[in-house]
């Protein structure tokens, strides 16, 4: 495992409570300055890692190091280091958004004329300037959220932890604290640990993907490196469309021909179009395959896998695994 430049590295990191495993020999390392997405449902286990990390529950197994510091035995140097942003972040209602990060920002020995710069600062960076002064208890669940990412930025911390960050929000809030999140990582150079159950958003603004599945971390890497190892243990799928020599359709006609094409496995209608699946790309002889029967293919295209197919079948050969 990689650790040069490491910012988090997890070996065997396990938490067990009582017969019941929550994370399970977890091998992990996170790169200075990336945006991390730890991607599985609800209960998989992403929650009790972040604890671990932050030295609020202790491994049953294992060991971490955030920045090379044991969270167990220098819980206080993790915590200097790393803003963390839970799912369900509170604040003093009848404190305005500029109050509560002034009391955070004293617990964190930051007073005085620096103090208010940074967090007048931030307040703008999150885009609550105009807000600041509103008593917390009357902001959104969005601009609560935003806040939350200010109140974690405010000891300027070199990682950041957002757990399930976009819960209840909005889709403008989503987009909004989703494009922060992307500009705190390549503006400040800040390492981002980001757990969610949404593939879409993780899709959208992490460097690189972890898939947890009951406890157990099943695959990692870039979405594109993670699809092209699924497309090598599946067939293809390519989508076709196909009209005679006057822009007609003819989807019997299209069928029968591609059904002909060596390496062919199953074609299917979808939404007015055949979906081929094979065990090769066969656009070049589909091609061919449907010019002999007359027709012309307007529409010819290798079908990539996304988030969402990578995570299914991750997901789905984990259980059947288990289940065996």
């Amino acid at each position: 495992m990689p650790t040069a430049d490491a910012a988090i590295i997890t070996e065997g990191l396990t938490k067990r409570y009582g017969g019941l495993t929550a994370v399970d020999g977890l091998d992990l390392a996170l790169h200075r300055g990336e945006v991390f997405g730890l991607l599985g449902p609800n209960g998989a286990g992403k929650t009790t890692t972040i604890l671990m990390l932050l030295g609020l529950t202790e491994p049953s197994a294992g060991k971490a190091r955030v920045e090379g510091y044991d969270p167990v035995r220098e819980p206080l140097q993790v915590k200097r280091l790393v803003g963390y942003l839970p799912d369900n972040v509170g604040f003093y209602p009848d404190m305005t958004g500029r109050q509560n990060l002034r009391y955070t920002a004293s617990l964190n020995r930051r007073r005085g004329r620096e103090a208010e710069e940074r967090i007048a600062g931030l307040l703008e960076q999150v885009g609550l300037s105009e807000a600041a002064d509103r008593p917390a208890g009357t902001y959104s669940r969005g601009m609560r959220q935003r806040l939350g990412i200010a109140d974690a930025l405010v000891k300027d911390p070199c990682i950041l932890v957002l757990d399930e960050p976009t819960i209840g929000i909005d889709p403008e809030g989503i987009r909004e604290l989703l494009a922060l999140i992307r500009a705190l990582s390549r503006e400040r150079g800040i390492t981002i640990l980001l757990s969610s159950h949404l593939l879409h958003q993780v899709q959208e603004v992490c460097d690189r993907v972890g898939i947890f599945v009951s406890g157990r971390l099943i695959a990692v890497g870039p979405v594109e490196d993670l699809a092209r190892q699924l497309a090598e243990n599946t067939a293809c799928q390519i989508e076709v469309q196909a009209v005679d020599s006057e822009g007609i359709p003819q989807p019997e006609t299209g069928r029968q021909a591609l059904a002909t094409v060596t390496g062919v496995l199953e074609v299917k209608d979808e939404r007015g179009m055949w979906l081929m699946r094979a065990d090769h790309d066969v656009r070049e002889a589909a091609a061919r395959a449907l010019a002999k029967s007359g027709l012309v293919p307007v529409h010819l295209r290798l079908r990539t896998a996304s988030l969402d197919d990578i995570y299914g079948r991750y997901f789905h050969e984990e259980v059947k695994t288990r289940d065996v």
